[in-house]
């Protein structure tokens, strides 16, 4: 019965144009990935400042490692609190202007220990209904009251807390949106802030190091928490939340996603740490960064592409999940990787490129894979 199920639901996922089948890589080598023997440009990574393929940061973690040990061991609440993780969390705190901070071994399970311990019956959370996968699950597991409003739109949001009853109300957005590539109105939903006094929760994970001064992303004057990950523009692994006073220690108390899992170990922490210090150092990249986006998404526009996204992330409308598919698939006989991503990380039938730029890009870069895409529309076509 069970083998049924998983071969019936997996054919139909091959018929309606939703099967995974990721690409077996073999190694990548700057803004270059290697899948058998072809050589393809990435425009599907989150390494937006390059610094995963960092030799500077490579030695860095590489001395921590022979430094420390390679695993910590334990959980964090039994013997596995070392003082470099917490000296690490209090940089973290200090750098991006936060009370607090507290690491967490990935983004997803930092997002569900955050939401699932903060809330409960009673409390009611209003999201943006373009959030994270991994909030969503969050939202579930704690037993609160949620309802989305219309992705961005500041007008729906105040309805909502309008209509709100209950005394305990959180919202809950990101400040840069992974799928559609746009930008949190920080002006709009500050001052609905200061009018309802909610508490916020913002996830800044594809915004830190790459936006901001010195990548300390866009949120800092609105957001109560905010949730950041290493392995997107930081380059490593891992994520951290920012937090106010004494939120680290009720996480501490009554998280279980924290409770109950092994600690990252100390050779992160201190890798952490000397990130630090190459963040505040990549101002000429950010700025290549913004600069290369922006040409890249002249030039889809000017080809008649219809384009979404304010940063280093760009949304081009495709449609049908099949199509979609096809259009991946000719790019990749092109030697461009792009992802397409598909319901339900989007709407049924609005599906999308999702282009990710990186600061090892160049302006021939987006010239070619404009110039590849109109090929392979016009053959899909």
């Amino acid at each position: 019965m069970f083998k049924e199920r998983v071969k019936d639901r997996l054919a139909l996922q091959r018929q309606t144009g939703l099967y995974r089948d990721p690409p077996e890589i073999k190694r990548r080598e700057g803004k270059y990935i290697f899948v058998g023997d072809q050589k393809l440009l990435n425009f599907a990574s989150n390494d937006y400042l390059g610094l995963g393929v960092s030799d500077e940061l490579r030695n860095k973690v590489v001395r921590n490692f022979k430094k420390y040990k390679t695993s910590s061991s334990s959980s964090r609440l039994v013997s596995g609190n070392y003082s470099v993780i917490a000296q690490a969390e209090k940089e973290y705190a200090r750098y991006f202007g936060y009370e607090d901070a507290l690491f967490f071994p990935s983004g997803y399970q930092a997002n569900i220990g955050v939401l699932s311990t903060f809330f409960e019956k009673g409390d009611t959370i209003i999201f943006d209904k373009h959030i994270h996968a991994s909030s969503v699950k969050g939202m579930t597991l704690s037993g609160a009251t949620f309802k989305g409003y219309n992705h961005n739109a500041m007008s729906h949001l105040k309805k909502r807390l309008d209509a709100n009853t209950q005394r305990q109300v959180a919202v809950l957005t990101e400040s840069l949106f992974s799928m559609d590539g746009d930008l949190l109105d920080i002006e709009a939903i500050g001052k609905m802030k200061n009018r309802y006094g909610f508490l916020s929760i913002i996830d800044e994970a594809h915004a830190f190091g790459a936006l901001g001064d010195k990548g300390r992303g866009m949120a800092r004057e609105v957001a109560d928490i905010a949730v950041g990950t290493f392995g997107k523009a930081l380059g490593l692994f891992g994520a951290f939340v920012l937090l106010p006073e004494d939120f680290k220690a009720y996480l501490f108390n009554f998280s279980s996603p924290l409770i109950y899992t092994t600690t990252l170990p100390q050779a992160h922490a201190a890798s952490a740490i000397d990130l630090l210090q190459l963040l505040s150092d990549c101002d000429e990249l950010r700025g290549h960064l913004r600069e290369v986006s922006r040409l890249m998404k002249e030039g889809l526009k000017q080809e008649g592409f219809r384009v979404t996204g304010d940063a280093h992330i760009l949304a081009i409308e495709i449609g049908e999940e099949k199509r979609a598919l096809a259009v991946t698939r000719d790019l990749l006989k092109n030697g461009i990787f792009v992802l397409s991503a598909r319901f339900p990380t989007v709407p049924i039938h609005k599906a999308i490129l999702r282009v990710s730029m990186t600061a090892l890009h160049t302006e021939d870069d987006a010239e070619y894979f404009i110039g590849k895409l109109n090929e392979v529309i016009k053959k899909v076509e």
